[in-house]
Formats: C-alpha cells, structure tokens, sequence
C-alpha cells in the first residue's frame, strides 16, 4: 500500500503488462481460462559479452495449481532460444559471473528445503549448489573478480530446545498481529563461488532484511575489500522507513554507517569506482517520490531532483557517469537517461512501455522487458540507449490472435492539478449506444494505472463493459506535487479527483449513468469503500477487495504501524491526531452505502488484516445493504495461485454483470 511496502504489488494481479503484434483478430476475446496461458518473464541479464540474454520464464500449472519455471538463453543476434533448467522451483535472481563464463541463480534445493546458491557453467555441464545455509538465501552479488559470493540470510533461532518446550512467548513491539513466533534477524555472509563453508560478516539485532521481504542486494567496492549494505533497525517492516547505508571491511569485519540519511535503500556502485547511487524518498519525506541519490567525493547530492518525481528503479550505464531511470510518466512508463551532474533526457517509445526489468553489457547493450496495450510482457534489446528497441521473445503469442479492446489516456483538471487515467472500451463497441461502466482503482496509494495490457480490464471490456481507472492524488505518475497531496488528505481529497475523472467520462456520452460499479484491491479496496459511503447514489454495483476499511486497525495490527505515520503526521492514539485518522477511514460512512457490494480478501493477509473487511461486512449486512464476502485461506494480500486468482476475476466480473447488465 505504501512506500517500501507492498500495496502496490497488487498492481502486477490486474494489471500485467503487454506488448503488440499485429496480426489478423478473430471474434475471440480475452477469457478467464486465458489466465493460464499468461507467461511472465523476469530477471532479464545479459551476458557480459552483450551477445545473449538469460531470463526466467514462469506458467502457471491449473491442474497441480502451481507455477512451472525455467531459465531460459537467448541469442540475439539469432533470436535463437533454449531452456537451461527443468523442473526446479522458487527460480530468482539471475546473475554472470564478471568473465561471463557462469551463471548464478536462486533456487529450491532439494537437500536442505531452502532456497539456495546455484552456479551453472556455461560451456556445459549440471549447476552447482554453492551454498547449504540452514534458513536459504535471500538475495546475492558476485565479487568484483567472481571468486566469492555475498549473500543475505536469516540468523537461525538460537534457542531451539526452549521453543520445542513451549518456551515461546515473544514481545510485542512493533509487528504485526498474524506473528507466531519471534522473527530472527537477517545478515551478510561471504562464501567462495566454488562452494565451501560461508563466513557470517554482521551481526546484532538490527538487519538486512524485514519480515515482510524488504531487502537490497549487496554491493561490493571495485577493490573487492568492501561491501556495502542496507541496514534495517529491526526486522519489522513497520520500521523500514528508518533505514541508512552501512559498509562492512570483509576482511576486518568492521562496520561504519556510510549513509546516515533515513529511507536509504538499493546501494549500487557505478562500474569500475566508488561513485555510489542509492534511492531514498525524496528530501526524506515519505509522501514525496523515490529519487536516486549519488554520493561521490564525500558529497550526497539529488541526481534527480529537476525531475520531482517518482523513480521505480535505476541502473548504471557502463560509462559510469550516467544512470537509466524507470518510472511512470502520465499513462505510460517510460525511461531517462539522467547523468551525475546534469538533466535527464526523456527515452520513450508511442507503443512500448518499459518494465524497470533490464541490465546492461559494458558495451551499452540494454536487455529489458516491455510491454504494450494489447500484449503481455516480452523481452526487448536495445544496441543503445539511442537505439530503438527489438523484440527477442513471442512467449504470449496466443494473445496476438484475439479481438481486445482499445483504451486511451483522459484527462482532467482539479484543484491545479493535471490528472489522468486510462478509459478501455468494449470489445464490440458501438457508437450510438449506451454502456455500462466499471471503475478499476489502483492499489497504493503511490502506484498508477497506464496504458498496459491488463487482464482484468480485458476481462470486463469482453463483457461488454466500459472501463475507467482513474490516477488520483497519491498516485506516482504526476510528479512529486501531486505525490504528495495525499498528506493528511487520503480519501476527500483522491476521491474528489476520482468523481471529476468520473463526469470526463461522462461528457463522452458513451455511458448509461444508471449502471456504474466501482471497484479495487488493496488501496483500490480504500477508495471503493470511501466513494460507495461517501457518493451512495452513484453506485449501482462494488467490489471491494482486502481494503482498508479502518485507519485505526491499520495502524494498531497491520505490519505498517508507525510506518503509517507519514499520511497523518502523528498516532491515532494521541489526542492531536485522533479525529482525523478516523474521519478519513471509510467504515465512519458505512451507514451511507446502498450498492451491493461484494467483498474478498485473504484470511491471513498481514498487510491489509482481513478484519477490515469483516467490520465492513456486518456494517453493510446490518443496515440492509446487498452484500457477500469471500475468504481465500491463504497468508497474502492478495491470491498467487491460478486457481484461486481466475476466482477472484470470476467473482469480481459476475457481480458487475449481475447488477449492471
């Protein structure tokens, strides 16, 4: 939902992103049995020479309910492809070795149960697991010269016999209430990239990892003599916002704090010196951005403080003075070229949309996924930043076949602000008539809904609906200014941008204004709660997934805790700021609602605690509202498998064409 956490990761569940082919469409529309076919890529690395690329491929199993993934090898000067492994699971992290003659991955090993180390040669032959770490691995970086490994792993539990007796009671501090067991911290370790025993360079109860996965890879100096580390003050999320750099002498062991500034994460080193870049919300502030901070010669500075706005990612280019940016600008995602010292220059494509997934060769090669409206992601080169892109992959091919509906970016002007969002039409539209409309709102707040190919709009635009998913103040597509503007104001304020992107629909002509629904997941959830309370006569349908229904209740049992502060400026249990933490919370307004309202969510989400929705139940039930609600028995915020996530879809459609149709 917020910054360092993962409310926004619900956006990757209804809206995984495309690509275009054209090719001849049939009357076929985008299906929920379709769902299955959905390949995604991810950890895209091109190899040193900057002659092929390695990814991973992952599909979901309907019949066993599970992902089937491979690392796959591209060459792109022959598009040739092959598969590398076979049935190995929990497959990340894809990284060569400096001279290019090995890979390294993540994996489940079967020997230990826990994710480990892998190295595959390249000239032939099984892959190697480097790594027996009792509690996995997290998260690796080669060495400057490929001849050790850094990796992050949990501490094991150091009183094994005490908790096997029951001996178990742990202190409530700052976790969240779906907790069992005392949360171990975790640290860095080295090991020999031939294998052999680790050695563990930090230690203490402060870590390099939280509960809730927040985590940044390891980056050595070029010497090779150091490493350089995000370190959290404890392993709750609800404290990652207090994060700073930290450098370890491998040798030595010793640790000193390299950056102070709290909200420093994603150490990277430009290759070959010591020019470090690190994002960090902008001026330490969360409610503004992700900007990317350089630190050379002792000195800290912006590099992208004249574009005020939100940065996704970042990588270094190989001349090591400039930095390739990811982010969202309006509707699309696009990237920039930002040098150290000087302005950044815009890179965009009119129909692909940039993912944030890419690395670079030391010849300027760029490997990278992308997407368009009409196309699932596939993966992209690029000879050069100047280059234009060329597509390796036609994993989604299936999709290039099918009648999908077209969308556009719409805009509106309120309170000084630029806003947009996207409107998709139906399939089969036809002028003259009126349709019904569904609203989609994103999760966050700071995340955005563009021009990408998403499953759920596809979906509901194949029913016949129109779609529109508006991006309301909070959102991290317009800059910082409008970043921001959620302070203190997070549901009049978004859900005044969300009904006057509404009327810009409206004045189109296209909608039968008696059948609108609303409807979103996670923050999404929020802001159909507070508009179904706060606009009851607009509605005629809602779908409101694990949605924060109460301020409070976030603050007191989710895994945000003090991490929510930002939004208000201070505690809901403090007389200052009691009033509006609760006057912002949509269940205040649950007496209003009329539409029917469907509600879901997962038992065991620790990020938006499935009692939210419980409350917005019996509220709704006990005044007479149309209403059901649907349990997934599963501990996330939103459902990973195929099975359970067609059935999200499956309800989520059904209701809308229920009450609207």
């Amino acid at each position: 939902m917020k910054k360092h956490f993962s409310h926004v990761a619900i956006l990757f569940f209804f809206a995984i992103p495309s690509f275009l082919f054209s090719q001849t469409k049939t009357s076929k529309t985008f299906q929920l049995k379709d769902l299955r076919k959905l390949v995604r890529i991810s950890s895209p690395r091109i190899s040193p020479d900057g002659n092929k690329v390695a990814f991973i491929t992952s599909k979901p199993d309907w019949k066993e309910d599970k992902t089937q993934q491979a690392i796959r090898l591209v060459n792109i000067r022959t598009k040739a492809m092959r598969q590398l492994t076979f049935h190995r699971e929990k497959l990340s992290q894809l990284r060569w070795s400096p001279d290019g003659k090995k890979l390294a991955f993540l994996a489940k090993d079967p020997a230990t149960k826990e994710t480990q180390l892998f190295v595959m040669p390249m000239n032939g032959g099984d892959a190697v697991c480097v790594t027996r770490s009792k509690t996995g691995v997290d998260s690796y970086a080669w060495s400057p010269d490929g001849k050790q490994f850094a990796f992050i792993a949990q501490d094991t539990v150091p009183n094994p016999k005490a908790i096997k007796h029951h001996e178990d009671a742990f202190r409530v501090t700052d976790n969240n209430y779906m907790v069992r067991k005392a949360v171990q911290p975790w640290h860095l370790w080295v090991i020999s990239s031939e294998g052999g025993k680790a050695r563990q360079l930090t230690h203490g109860s402060w870590s390099l990892g939280t509960d809730q996965g927040s985590m940044s890879n390891p980056a050595w100096t070029a010497d090779g003599k150091s490493i350089v580390f995000c370190r959290y003050p404890d392993v709750w999320e609800g404290n990652a916002w207090h994060s700073v750099l930290g450098k370890v002498d491998v040798k030595s062991g010793k640790i000193t704090t390299i950056v102070e500034e709290e909200g420093a994460t994603h150490p990277a080193f430009a290759p070959g010196n010591h020019t470090l870049a690190f994002m960090r919300p902008r001026h330490g502030d969360q409610n503004n951005g992700f900007a990317v901070y350089i630190k050379q010669n002792g000195k800290i500075t912006d590099a992208t403080a004249g574009l005020a706005r939100n940065i996704n990612r970042f990588i270094w280019l190989p001349d090591g003075k400039n930095l390739l940016l990811f982010a969202e600008k309006g509707t699309r995602e696009v990237m920039w070229k930002q040098p150290v010292n000087g302005k950044a220059v815009l890179i965009s494509f009119p129909d692909i949309f940039l993912t944030g997934k890419a690395s670079v060769a030391p010849n300027g090669t760029l490997a990278f996924t992308a997407n368009t409206p009409s196309h699932p992601s596939e993966l992209y080169v690029m000879k050069s930043v100047n280059d234009k892109p060329e597509r390796l992959t036609n994993l989604n091919a299936f999709v290039d076949s099918l009648s999908l509906a077209k969308n556009e970016s719409i805009d509106w002007k309120l309170d000084g602000f630029h806003e947009d969002g996207v409107l998709t039409y139906p399939v089969h539209f036809e002028k003259g008539k009126k349709y019904p409309l569904v609203l989609v709102i994103h999760g966050g707040p700071e995340g955005a809904s563009t021009l990408r190919f998403s499953p759920l709009v596809q979906l509901l635009a194949a029913r016949g609906f129109f779609i529109f998913q508006p991006n309301y103040r909070g959102s991290i597509n317009l800059g910082d200014a409008y970043q921001h503007a959620i302070y203190r104001n997070t549901g009049k304020g978004p859900g005044e941008d969300v009904m006057a992107g509404l009327k810009k629909v409206l004045e189109k002509g296209f909608i039968d204004k008696t059948k609108i629904g609303v409807t979103g997941w996670s923050y999404g959830g929020y802001m159909t709660s507070w508009l179904i309370g706060n606009y009851p006569d607009v509605w005629k349908a809602a779908v409101s997934g694990a949605a924060l229904n109460d301020w409070v209740m976030d603050y007191t049992i989710a895994y945000y805790q003090k991490g929510d502060l930002y939004f208000f400026g201070g505690s809901p249990w403090v007389k200052k700021y009691w009033k509006i933490w609760r006057e912002q919370s949509p269940i205040e307004f649950a007496t209003k609602v009329k539409a029917p309202t469907l509600i879901m969510g997962d038992a065991g989400d620790p990020n938006v605690p499935i009692v939210n929705s419980y409350e917005m139940f019996h509220a709704l039930r006990d005044n007479g509202v149309t209403t059901e609600f649907y349990v997934y028995p599963v501990n996330t915020h939103f459902p990973h498998d195929i099975v359970r996530t067609t059935d999200v879809y499956r309800r989520w459609i059904e209701w809308m064409v229920k009450y609207l149709q």
